[in-house]
C-alpha cells in the first residue's frame, strides 16, 4: 500500500513528492518547480517506485464461527485490513480472534450522492491471536507448570498397555458405545507420515472416512467433536452445498480488481479435517467434485 509517492521531472529532474492517504489517488502531472514554471517548459512528471514508500497490507474477511451463530441465522463477516507484521499472520482456515479499531469507510464519486448517509464498515487491526494451531506448533515450555503436569500425565499414557482403548474411550464421551467407530475417529485425527516407495508411488498418510447408519445414532454430535478437538477443521453440510462451495470459485479481488480463487470448504481444511454432515443430500456432480 503506497502512502507516499515520489515523481521526478523529465525536464529539469525536479522531485515532488505526494500524500496518499486512501486506496485511491489521482497521479500528479505537471512540475511545479521554480526552473518549468519560470522557463515554461512544461515538465511531465514521471512516478518512481523507488523513491516511494510503502507499507505492507492485507485485507481479509473474518466469518463467525458456526457454533457460535443462532439456528437458522446466517454467520456475520467482517472486512479486516492488516498492516505491517499483522500481515501474513493468518491463512483462509485458521481461527482465531482479532482486536481492532472499527471504522467506517465513506463511498467516493457518484456511488457517495446516491449512498446519502451509508458508508462500509471495516476493522483495522491491532493485534491477532490464533486460537487453534498446527500440531507441529504446539511445543511445551519447561518452566510451565500446567505443561510440566501435562507432560507426566502424557508419559504415563504412554506406557498404559490400554492406550488406545482409553483414548477411543475420551470421543465423545457422552455417547455410549460405538467403540470401532471411535477407533476409526482416533486413527483419522492422529494419521500417519506419508511414505514413498521405491517406484516414486506416494501413499497418504490420512484416511477418508464415510459414516453411515439409521437416523438418531449420533453420527452428527461424532462430526461435531471432531470439529470441536481438531486443530484445523472446516464444518460444512452437504444439503445446499455446491461443488463450487467445496472446492474453488473464481471472484474479483475488491481493490485490484483482478480475478482471484476463492478457496471453499475443502481448501479452507488444508492439512486439517473437513467435516461434511448429509453427505448423501448432496447432488451426484457435485459429489464427483469433490
Amino acid at each position: 500500500l503506497m502512502t507516499v509517492c515520489t515523481y521526478s521531472c523529465d525536464k529539469c529532474g525536479y522531485e515532488t513528492f505526494q500524500e496518499v492517504r486512501q486506496t485511491q489517488y489521482l497521479p500528479l502531472q505537471n512540475c511545479t518547480s521554480e526552473k518549468c514554471v519560470k522557463n515554461r517548459t512544461g515538465g511531465r512528471l514521471q512516478a518512481l517506485t523507488r523513491g516511494s514508500r510503502f507499507l505492507r497490507f492485507q485485507e481479509i474477511k473474518v466469518q463467525e464461527m458456526h457454533d457460535q451463530v443462532p439456528t437458522g441465522d446466517i454467520p456475520r463477516s467482517v472486512t479486516v485490513h492488516l498492516f505491517e507484521d499483522l500481515t501474513r499472520t493468518c491463512v483462509p482456515g485458521d481461527h482465531g480472534v482479532i482486536s481492532g479499531v472499527f471504522l467506517a469507510k465513506p463511498y467516493t464519486g457518484f456511488r457517495a450522492l446516491r449512498a446519502g448517509l451509508i458508508a462500509d464498515t471495516y476493522l483495522e487491526a491491532m493485534h491477532v491471536h490464533q486460537l487453534k494451531k498446527q500440531y507441529a506448533q504446539l511445543t511445551a515450555d519447561a518452566n510451565s507448570e500446567r505443561d510440566n503436569v501435562i507432560a507426566n500425565e502424557l508419559t504415563e499414557l504412554s506406557v498404559d498397555p490400554h492406550v488406545y482403548e482409553r483414548l477411543a474411550a475420551s470421543i465423545s464421551p457422552e455417547i455410549f458405545g460405538h467403540e470401532d467407530v471411535k477407533k476409526a475417529l482416533l486413527l483419522l485425527l492422529v494419521g500417519a507420515p506419508t511414505k514413498a516407495t521405491e517406484d516414486g508411488m506416494t501413499i497418504r498418510g490420512d484416511i477418508n472416512i464415510c459414516l453411515m447408519g439409521d437416523p438418531g445414532v449420533a453420527k452428527s454430535q461424532l462430526l461435531r467433536f471432531i470439529h470441536k478437538i481438531a486443530p484445523r477443521s472446516q464444518y460444512t453440510t452437504g444439503k445446499g452445498s455446491s461443488g463450487v462451495g467445496l472446492t474453488s470459485s473464481v471472484t474479483r479481488d475488491p481493490i485490484t480488481e483482478e480475478m482471484i480463487l476463492e478457496g471453499g470448504a475443502l481448501v479452507l481444511a488444508d492439512n486439517g479435517i473437513c467435516c461434511i454432515d448429509e453427505f448423501d443430500k448432496m447432488e451426484d456432480s457435485d459429489r464427483t467434485a469433490i
